[in-house]
């Protein structure tokens, strides 16, 4: 009885561990690769939590108005790697940068971000730029 009891809690384990493994995606999955795009505009906010960064911006339209982006992007231990950090960002709310990025397949005012270019000049851009034909 012991022995099965433990059999199913590892098997439990495994089941969930594999759906956590399966529920992340490709960037592919949500974004259309083939719809790159650039919009500058003001730096707002920057939540650095796993699995993936999320940059927002406001971009004024041609008319005036302003429209609020939403950017998702690699995972924080990613930016470390290329010795890039959460104040990097930080420093830079409040003020212009120019965000190259792909628009969500659903639509609406969602990217995934490719590449940004901070106030100063200085831009990065991602090492691995994902295909359509990804998985």
């Amino acid at each position: 009885m012991r022995h099965k009891i433990s059999a199913i809690l590892i098997a439990g384990a495994l089941l969930l561990a594999a759906g956590q493994v399966r529920a992340h995606h490709s960037p592919s999955a949500v974004f259309d690769m083939s719809k790159e795009f650039t919009l500058t505009g003001t730096l707002t906010k920057v939540d650095w939590i796993n699995p993936h960064i999320v940059v927002y911006l406001d971009a004024k339209k041609d008319d005036g108005s302003v429209e609020n982006w939403k950017f998702e992007s690699n995972p924080p231990s990613w930016f470390r790697r290329v010795s890039l950090g959460r104040d990097d960002f930080a420093k830079a709310i409040g003020q212009n940068v120019t965000v190259q990025g792909v628009h969500a397949k659903a639509g609406g005012l969602y990217g995934y971000l490719l590449k940004i270019t901070f106030p100063d000049g200085n831009s990065l851009e991602l090492v691995f730029k994902p295909t359509a034909n990804a998985q």
